[in-house]
Order: structure tokens, then sequence, then C-alpha cells
């Protein structure tokens, strides 16, 4: 039969294992990682300290090691929090801990009785799993995949029942022992139990930790960092799947390539910071005035498209000039004083059996029409 000392530091093994993966995600600033990893550390400790049990105070291997525990895994509930944007601290589970450490102490040296010490922490245990489980599959958000929610919560919710099941053993006297190292069939099953807590957690949170990185790296490619526009690789592939919907249920959908009046000499003027801010202005002026579904989107330079999917070349031109007018019409108060800017259009609707380049290259030439009778204004091929 396992001994219960061999599965403790087998389960240390794991946490430091954890550690060192999750420290390897250290200088991303995933938020939550750090709580992650401090309650790994701490899990260790407690492990440590319960294999002391008989060779050390009962302080340090019953009440010390119980306490760490039960924070290590409130840690790990901490650090969904703030992975999942929230800022609350689980006060309400602060103060159980607190209760946790009082039983523990009562029923250590006032009235030793390693059952109740059992029920208790594992009730506490059983409870944060649950609020763990709850909160993951809860907070999943709907744009990432969710198998990394559903793992970790999963996971949680599993370990939940191993400690209510534990917890209810005990607690009714179905099992009797005096130690957590003890000898028997049941101690060694819920250990054996608790072994798997440490990976699962850790393989919990890496994947989210993992998932965020892959958030991180497609915004880098799908998104341009200066205006927050979509970019030319993103806009070109949203742009096949609107065309291919197109196909299908024979709706119109319009393309207007924007470009920026004089932007060199914008740069030669004010200088190439007042460019970037005339970009950054122009797609959050454009960004905040489109409808829902259109796609907008920075093809080079000063240079954007929109996509406007169910709308035909004389919607979009309707579009774009009430955007001109209201560009026109405003005052650019983020911009350096006397800076004023226009844009031209170019506009064409999709025909069928043609490409998605091909309707670019049309409404290109209507851009460059637009330049050439005098720009600050939009013009359908």
């Amino acid at each position: 039969m396992l001994n219960p000392l061999t599965i403790l530091l087998v389960t240390v093994l794991s946490g430091a294992m954890a550690m060192a993966v999750l420290g390897s995600l250290w200088r991303a600033a995933i938020p939550g990682v750090g709580y992650w990893i401090a309650a790994n550390a701490l899990g260790i400790v407690a492990l440590l300290a319960f294999a002391l049990q008989g060779h050390a105070s009962r302080w340090l291997s019953f009440v010390a090691a119980n306490a760490l525990l039960a924070l290590a895994l409130l840690l790990v509930l901490e650090g969904c929090l703030r992975f999942l944007g929230r800022r609350e601290r689980p006060w309400v589970a602060y103060a159980g801990l607190v209760a946790v450490l009082l039983g523990v102490c009562y029923w250590t040296f006032v009235k030793p009785d390693f059952n109740a010490r059992v029920t208790l922490v594992s009730a506490y245990h059983a409870i944060l799993y649950a609020a763990l489980a709850v909160l993951v599959w809860r907070g999943r958000p709907s744009h990432r995949p969710a198998y990394n929610y559903y793992f970790l919560a999963t996971a949680a919710a599993l370990l939940c029942v191993g400690h209510s099941s534990r917890g209810i053993m005990y607690g009714f006297g179905r099992l009797m022992q005096t130690s957590l190292l003890q000898v028997s069939p049941s101690n060694i099953a819920f250990l054996a139990l608790g072994i798997l807590a440490p990976p699962l957690l850790a393989i919990g949170v890496v994947m989210l930790a993992h998932d965020r990185l892959a958030e991180r790296f497609e915004r880098l490619a799908n998104v341009d960092d200066l205006t927050g526009a979509v970019s030319r690789r993103a806009f070109l592939e949203r742009g096949g799947v609107l065309l291919n919907a197109s196909l299908r249920s024979g709706l119109p959908v319009a393309i207007a390539i924007v470009d920026i009046d004089s932007f060199k000499s914008v740069n030669d003027t004010y200088g190439h910071a007042a460019g970037d801010q005339v970009l950054a202005h122009f797609a959050a002026f454009v960004a905040r005035e489109l409808r829902a579904g259109d796609v907008f989107g920075r093809l080079g330079g000063e240079e954007f498209g929109v996509l406007c999917p169910v709308t035909t070349a004389a919607d979009a031109v309707m579009l774009l000039e009430r955007l001109r007018g209201g560009l026109t019409a405003s005052t650019p108060v983020e911009l350096p004083r006397g800076l004023r800017y226009t844009f031209s259009v170019g506009v064409d609707q999709w025909r069928r059996g043609e490409s998605l380049e091909q309707l670019m290259a049309r409404a290109d030439r209507a851009l460059y029409a637009a330049k050439a009778a005098g720009r600050d204004r939009v013009v359908a091929a």
C-alpha cells in the first residue's frame, strides 16, 4: 500500500513543477499569475509542514499547515478574479479562513478531534472549489475558446465533490483515524485524490495564461497598434468572408477606400508626432460613427478601408458623406492648435463573380478621382 508521506512528497514535486511553468509566464505580466505562483509556493510549504507530523510541533504541522494550504487555494481564487478583470477581494472567504484557523486550534489543543478538523477543513476547501468553478464558468469571455475555462471549472467542480465527500465521511463518523499520515485505505484514497489538485489547478491556470498570450498575439496580428483599426491582413480576411456571405444571400456589399488629404504636409508642418495624432483621431472618429457590422481597417500609411455589408454603393456614399461632414463640423481638440484635416473617399459595390482585389481596385480608382477633383469629397466608381 502507498505511504501517505510518499503521496505528500509527490504532491510537493508537482507543485514545484507548476511553479516553474508559471514562473516562465511572470514577465508576460498576465493578471493573476503572481497569485498563482504564490499559491503554489504556499501549498508546497503547507505539504512539507504536514509531512513533519510527529517530528515537529503541532502549531507547525497541524495549525500552520492547514492555514497555509487553505490560503493557497484562496490565492488561486484571487488570481482567477484578477485574470478575469475583477477587482473585488473575497473578504467572506478570508473571514472563513480565520474561522477555519480558530477551529483547527480548538480541535488540536482544547478538544483534540481529528475527524472534526478534517470535516472543517474539507468543507472550507469544498466551498472555495465551488466558488472557483462558478467564477471561471460564468467569467469565460464569449470571444475566446471556451475549452480552457471549461477544463478549470470542471476540475474545480470535481475537487469540490471530492472534498465534500471527505468532509461528509469524517463528519458523520463513517471513517475514524487519528493522524493525517495514518496508513489506511480510506486515507490513502483521499490523499491520492488530493495529489491531483495541484497539477489540475496548475494545468488549468496555465491554459488560461497561454490563451491570454494567444489573444495578445492575435491582436498584434489583426489590430493596428496606433489606430485600433483592424490590420490590412485582417481586413482582407473579413472582406473575403463578407463576399462569400453576399454570394449566398444575394445581399449587396460596398467598400470605401479612404485617404487623409495632404497628410505629408501635416507631417512636414507639425511633425510626425502630430501626424500620428491625426491618424489616431481619425480612426477613433470613424470607429464611433460607423454602424454595427461595418469593418474598418488600416490598409497602410494614411489609407483606410471600410467594408459595409448589406449596403449599396449609394448608401455607402451617404454614410461616408455624413462622416466627412461630421469631421468638417467638429473641432478636434486633441490635435495641435490650428491643425485641421480632411479626407477623400472612393466607393464601389461588389459585383458577383469578382474578387475582393478587383473591388478594391475600382474603389481605389474612384479615390484618385476624388483627389483629382480637389480632395475632401466622396466619389462613387
